[in-house]
């Protein structure tokens, strides 16, 4: 009797660790999908920025880079697409005052493509 209870405490114990683990390992992956780190220098270079763009542009990533990380860890699933919507809105108009024409169309085109291949959701 004493064995079986014994296994039964285990399985339960070993039943709840799994789903616990299971638990922390997507708030890791989507920790970590929301973790954008912005080679600025590189940035820099494919948009061919001035020294003063360089600061302003190294600012505003670093603006949107915390607003995501507060959107992963920080809101739930519905408020954190408002969150993410509005990060991204808001990073896209401050490159507009930043960059010409030419320097926004590559931007936008790198920051799609980034948002894309991390699976960040945006509402429509």
């Amino acid at each position: 009797m004493k064995k079986v209870f014994l296994m039964l405490v285990m399985l339960f114990t070993m039943s709840v660790y799994s789903f616990a683990e299971d638990n922390n390992a997507t708030e890791i992956e989507r920790i970590e999908r929301y973790d954008l780190k912005v080679n600025t220098r590189k940035l820099a270079d494919y948009l061919q920025l001035s020294s003063d763009q360089f600061d302003a542009v190294e600012s505003v990533t670093d603006e949107l880079s915390k607003d995501l990380m507060f959107a992963a860890v920080e809101c739930n699933k519905q408020s954190r697409s408002a969150v993410t919507k509005n990060a991204l809105t808001k990073n896209v108009k401050h490159m507009s005052y930043i960059l010409n024409d030419g320097q926004m169309h590559k931007y936008l085109a790198v920051l799609n493509a980034t948002v894309n291949n991390r699976g960040i959701d945006i509402p429509e």
